[in-house]
Parts: C-alpha cells; structure tokens; sequence
C-alpha cells in the first residue's frame, strides 16, 4: 500500500476513498467490513492483541529463540515439491543494515502475490541456523512503509483486527495510524471529565487511542471499559427516548374490565389459578384499563402457567369487540399454542385462525382467505409466526399483542404489527389524535434479573410468575459430558420403561455433505440409533422441514403417548408442553 498521507483537511467524516494511497480493491474490503468513513475506521476495534517482542538486528538474533526483526526483501522464490504429495515451499530473503535471514513458509505459494523485492517487512518467529545463515520457518509478517536502518528496542502490543483478504490486519493498522494523530483533536467526549476522573475512566479520544494503539494491557482494558460504558450509556437513553414515547406520545385502546368479564374469561380455564398467576393478571388488567399502550414482559419458568395469563389478556380485547394476536417463534409452537387455545375456546363464539410461513404459500388463495378475514375483523384471535408481520397481514383493530419467547425476536419484529385502513383513514388518524399502538406482553421462560431486564428490556415493565400450578414436578438440569452418554440413554430407557416419555435434541436433520466436513448429530441417524437401542418401544421424529400435517400428526401420538421418544431439532426447544415427557 503506498503511504497514506495525514493531511489536516482529513476529518472524521472524510470517506475512506479519499485518503491517498487508498486503492479501488481496498475501498471496497473495507466497505465490506462496514468502514466507509475514517469515524467507521476508528469504530473498528482489534479483535485481540498480540504481543510482539522488541526487534533486534539480524546479526543479533539468537538461536533457537523467538526473534523479531526488520528489513528489506531482496530475493523471492518459489521451490516446488520433490515428489508428489511433498510440500512446496516459498523462500525469501530479508536485509537489514549488515546482515541477511531467509524466511520459509512451507505450502504458501500464494505468497509470491504478496511478498516481492523492494518490500518492507518485519518479521517474528523462532530462528534455527540452516546452511550457515540464520533462518524462519513460517514466520508472522506484517509489510511496513519504511525502514532506517535501526529496529524498534521494546516490545509492544500488536493490534490484530478483523480483515479481508484484500483488506489484512496490518493494512487496516496502518491506516489506523496515519489518521489517528489528525482526527484525535476532533473526537468530542459526550461525558463531562469531573464525572470521567471519578469513575477512573480516560477521556473518549484517549480510549479510541488506547485501543488501537496500547502500551500495556492494562491500557487496552481501560479503553475497552470506557468504549463499552459509552455503548452501554448510548443503549439507556435509547430505551429512555423509546420509554417515554411510548408512555406519552402513543396511544391504546383503553380495555373494559369487570367482575363478569373476569369470571366469564375464568370459566374457559379448566383449572384454578395459582396466586402468582392471579398477582400477574392484576398487572396486567391494569396496564390494559388505561389509554397508554401496555409494554410488560412476562418471564415464569417453563409450566409456569404463562400461555393462560397470555390468554386473559388477548380475551379481554375479544370482549371488548376487538382483535389480539399471539406470535411464537417456532411453527411448531405457534400450533401448540393454537390447539391449547382453541380446547379451552371450545363451543364459545370466538374466531380464530393460525397463520405460519408453513401453513399456506404466500400469495396463495389460502393466505389471502385467511389476511382478508383478518382485515375486515371476520377474526378475533390470531395464532402464528413471524408471518404475522407480513407486509400482506394488516388487522382492522388489534388491540392486544403477545410475543412469546421475547429473545427470539428483535425490536422491530415486535412493532411490526399493522392495523388495516385506507390511506385517507391513516391520514386523518394522524390529523385527528396521537399515533396508536396494541398493548404488548412479551413472555420469556428465560430466568432474567432484575437488573438485566432493565438494561437490555428498559423500555418494559416486569411481572414474574414466581410459583408452578399444584402437581407440576420441580426442573432438574444435569450437564453430562459425551463420555457419559451411554450413562444418559440408560436413564433414558429406564423412565420409558417406567411409562414416561422423552424429548432427544440433536442439532442437524441431515448428515453433513461434502461441503461441509463437520459431523453432527442429526435427527434421522440418531433416531435409528435409539430404536434399536430402545427395543419395543416407539421412536419418532420431528423437524421444520416437515409439512404442518404431518408436525401435527405425530405430535398428537405424542401427547397420547403412542410414541415414547421424540428425536427432534431445536424445533422443540421452547414450550412445547407433554406433561409425560419427562
């Protein structure tokens, strides 16, 4: 690369492209990187440092030791295998001031590409004498700009960062270097250096310094420290912005809540609520009664009772004549979700539909059936996946959103939900009064502290479900090891034999192909393993590539215990609710 002059017209803004010595090739690695600008240069951290020893002159080096030297190649070459199946190697030979090395990379011919006469290099690896000169075998080098003649005596830090092929860490720490020193003076520090020297924390430009180029490690943590306070900082006042939009700048349907509504939802449950769940439901009916859209995240271990307190709030937007929607993130789920719902809704006047990517093609009259039926309120309750934010899926008045599994969907996912309308009903709308949003619950099985969900989930309120309904068997995790599996199966077979069922998760459906070489545990192989391991008993199979039929088909013999193990994908990681699977 030639020499990138720091010119003082280079600013923060200033795009890579202009930067002299900055050719076509590598404008478009580093765009791939997502550098664009010298402020994305600076923004792109070293992955890692390495420590590089203090140089020392060729003449110097020890032997048998790790060196590090400097200097200028003088001969290249390229030396083919003697016989097939040997390894070619590339030579080169490196000078400095009075002395010469010859450096060997075994099977690098693609070397002669990128070392060549004239280059200057500094090297680092061990040295072994070899015909009378001083050798490398294999070493690290990184191309440098110029050489006087005299090596660097300390040791140092050697930041390593993410790269292309075109764009190798060493290029990116050298463009590092010749713009840091100008833009420096330009980094404006957002935190006030009072507050800064109180919490032990270097001023902004010092950091993006410290980090690129650090003295000690000590240095490179301190600026890690303060970057990730910055982030951190930047994150709250987003959720801060985002919380107080939402709280006094959108709108929600206000929903009606009565002694005879709660009864007349009760009465579909086919079983008592616990008081935890009771305190929940209170929380939530009261975020529901007001004008302010509800933002609340539900967390409750698994069995927990979290999909019947969902179910409260999606039936009183049902009874106030509106719509509510449930979106999971697994097909799978969202049909189990649907069926639970639709065994306690049974014989009652309420409308529902499942809608998944799986259930029917997009654009088919099947999909568009049941998006118009949505649209013109023909649906009360919707049960699905991601498909529910499809641009083809807009409600005619949604008032009560709830994602399950709130960590599988991002932010946007979560907002993404339309209400139908022309665009002179839109316009008017937006003439009229605030903006409208549904209410939201989000549901996690996720253990989340306090404090966490306040960082990560600040812009939602918290309610737990603390206690399990009456029967439900405490979880036990256990790590085992691959060396005990045949330990684990054994466990396995005995509580089959003892009438319970069980869940196998492997990570593949499929052997791997040839492209790519690493063996999983797939879903098809393992399961003819456990049935011949688990004789007279039933082992079946579960996975996304299955039709919905199908996925349903076993399932029910699932639940009614006809088959005894289940070897499936993550497909069932979250949720899926077999009392027996134990």
């Amino acid at each position: 690369m030639r020499p990138v002059t720091a010119s003082p017209d280079v600013r923060l803004s200033s795009r890579i492209a202009d930067l002299p010595g900055v050719n076509r090739r590598r404008v478009e690695g580093l765009g791939r990187l997502a550098v664009v600008t010298v402020s994305d240069l600076l923004r792109h951290l070293p992955m890692r440092y390495e420590q590089a020893w203090a140089e020392s002159n060729i003449a110097d080096l020890r032997m048998e030791a790790l060196g590090t030297a400097r200097g200028t190649i003088v001969a290249t070459r390229c030396v083919p295998a003697m016989h097939r199946g040997g390894k070619g190697r590339f030579q080169a030979t490196l000078e400095d001031a009075r002395e010469q090395i010859q450096l060997v990379w075994f099977n690098a011919a693609y070397l002669r590409n990128k070392i060549h006469p004239g280059m200057v290099v500094r090297v680092q690896g061990k040295v072994k004498p070899f015909d009378g000169l001083p050798q490398m075998v294999n070493p690290r080098w990184e191309q440098l700009e110029s050489f006087d003649g005299t090596p660097h005596q300390t040791a140092r830090l050697l930041p390593i960062y993410p790269g292309t092929e075109s764009v190798p860490s060493s290029v990116i720490q050298s463009l590092v270097a010749r713009v840091l020193p100008v833009v420096a003076e330009q980094i404006v520090d957002p935190l006030p250096a009072d507050f800064l020297r109180a919490r032990s924390m270097p001023l902004l430009a010092e950091a993006i310094g410290h980090a690129h180029q650090p003295l000690t490690e000590d240095e490179a943590m301190g600026a890690r420290r303060r970057l990730a306070y910055n982030e951190l900082l930047l994150l709250q006042l987003g959720i801060a912005i985002k919380r107080y939009y939402n709280r006094h700048e959108l709108t929600a349907p206000p929903l009606h809540w009565s002694s005879a509504i709660d009864q007349h939802v009760r009465d579909r449950f086919p079983f008592e609520l616990t008081e935890a769940q009771n305190k929940v439901i209170r929380e939530i009916t009261s975020d529901l009664r007001r004008c302010r859209p509800m933002n609340r995240l539900l967390q409750g271990d698994v069995g927990s009772g979290k999909t019947v307190v969902a179910l409260y709030a999606l039936l009183m937007a049902v009874c106030e004549r509106k719509q509510g929607a449930l979106m999971a993130p697994t097909e799978l789920l969202a049909e189990q979700h649907y069926q639970c719902i639709t065994d306690m809704l049974q014989g009652s006047t309420v409308r529902m539909e499942l809608l998944t990517g799986g259930g029917s093609a997009a654009g088919s009259a099947a999909r568009r059936s049941v998006t118009n039926r949505i649209r013109q309120g023909q649906v009360d309750l919707v049960v699905g996946t991601q498909a529910l934010v499809a641009s083809s899926v807009q409600f005619k008045d949604l008032a009560v959103v709830v994602v399950d599994e709130q960590h599988r969907f991002g932010v946007l996912q979560r907002a993404a939900f339309r209400q139908g309308g022309g665009a002179d009903d839109e316009r008017a709308d937006s003439i009229s009064r605030p903006p409208s949003s549904p209410h939201y619950l989000v549901m996690t099985a996720t253990p989340i502290p306090r404090t966490l969900s306040l960082t990560v989930f600040g812009d939602l309120d918290v309610s737990t479900i603390s206690g399990m309904p009456p029967g439900r068997t405490p979880i036990a995790t256990r790590t085992v090891v691959p060396n005990q599996a045949a330990e684990a199966y054994d466990h396995l077979a005995q509580r089959v034999a003892r009438g319970e069922q069980g869940y196998v998760v492997v990570p593949a459906i499929d052997e791997a192909g040839d492209e790519n070489p690493i063996q999983l545990k797939n879903v098809r192989e393992h399961a003819r393993e456990l049935q011949e391991k688990l004789e007279g008993y039933k082992v079946a199979t579960v996975h996304g590539r299955m039709k919905r039929r199908t996925r349903e088909l076993i399932m029910h013999r699932f639940r009614r215990g006809q088959i005894h193990v289940l070897v499936a994908t993550t497909v069932i990681e979250v949720g899926v609710d077999v009392p027996n699977a134990k």
